[in-house]
């Protein structure tokens, strides 16, 4: 178990063969200079934006972390969660030639993501209101055919207790009175 003062180091991307790592003591930072090397952007003025930036501003802290040469230093940082979105602000015209097109991919992967976030909710609804929308036609449907088949079944098990109410006394009566009406029918 690691102990809550024990700093650990994680890399989650390579740029341009510069490790870029995410920096534990209890939370998850990540270590700007290292990035902006890596980007081929100068670090002072990124520094400066992060400063002057509403929200980044209160998330940018000093913390301790271990350098490419392995010793320890102390380096501007921002939490994990708020790098993606810093990435997302970069002009990808001042960033390396060879770093440009990753960044421009990512640029274009934020987009989407934010599209996705926003939009697919609403496709979502919209199909889902459509399908609600067909099953209550069918459910409307099979209530219609429902009541029609109670209404028949009312009707059958009416005539099936009229059937077994039948005595003997009236088969006989009602076979001799058709009887004598088919009769007459014939005579006439």
């Amino acid at each position: 178990m690691r102990e809550k003062n024990e700093i650990t180091s994680t890399v989650v991307a390579k740029i341009n063969n510069i490790e870029i790592v995410v920096v534990e003591n209890g939370d998850k930072k990540v270590p700007v200079k290292p990035i902006c090397e890596a980007l081929g952007i100068a670090f002072e003025p990124q520094f400066t934006r992060l400063k002057n930036d509403p929200i980044l501003k209160s998330v940018v802290t000093l913390s301790v972390t271990t350098g490419a040469d392995g010793k320890q230093y102390e380096m501007v940082t921002i939490p994990f969660k708020y790098v993606f979105g810093w990435l997302f602000q970069i002009d990808s015209r001042n960033v390396k030639e060879e770093a440009r097109e990753a960044v421009i991919r990512y640029q274009l992967e934020c987009y989407d993501a934010l599209y996705d976030h926003f939009v697919k909710q609403e496709k979502f609804l919209r199909e889902r209101q459509f399908a609600i929308d067909e099953q209550i036609e069918i459910v409307d449907q099979l209530r219609s055919e429902f009541k029609d088949a109670e209404r028949n079944m009312f009707e059958a098990r009416g005539e099936l207790n009229r059937r077994r109410a039948i005595t003997f006394e009236q088969w006989a009566t009602d076979r001799s009175q058709m009887s004598l009406f088919t009769l007459k029918q014939m005579e006439g």
